[in-house]
């Protein structure tokens, strides 16, 4: 018998992997161990976002999915722009 895991299966893995992300990010702002600031928050925001769009695929919600795109659009602005003002232009 073989014990083959479905495309449909890891799809929602990875939504509900979205989510634990979600829920640690949010776990991890609210004791401080991360700032609202912080390139990390906004990377696992990014991640987070990432997985749970993945994760429609199995059953497309629009609302939800513009949702994620809308986090997977404000993190990677505030990702560039954290890298932006970690490395300013040297003057010549």
């Amino acid at each position: 018998m073989e014990h083959l895991i479905s495309s449909q299966s890891v799809v929602e893995l990875v939504g509900v992997a979205g989510f634990f992300l979600y829920v640690m990010n949010y776990t991890l702002l609210t004791f401080r161990v991360l700032t609202g600031d912080s390139l990390t928050y906004f990377v696992i925001n990014f991640c987070a976002a990432s997985f749970v769009l993945a994760g429609l695929m199995n059953s497309f919600n629009l609302a939800a999915a513009m949702v994620q795109i809308f986090w997977i659009c404000m993190s990677t602005l505030a990702i560039i722009l954290r890298l932006v003002r970690r490395n300013p232009p040297v003057r010549l």
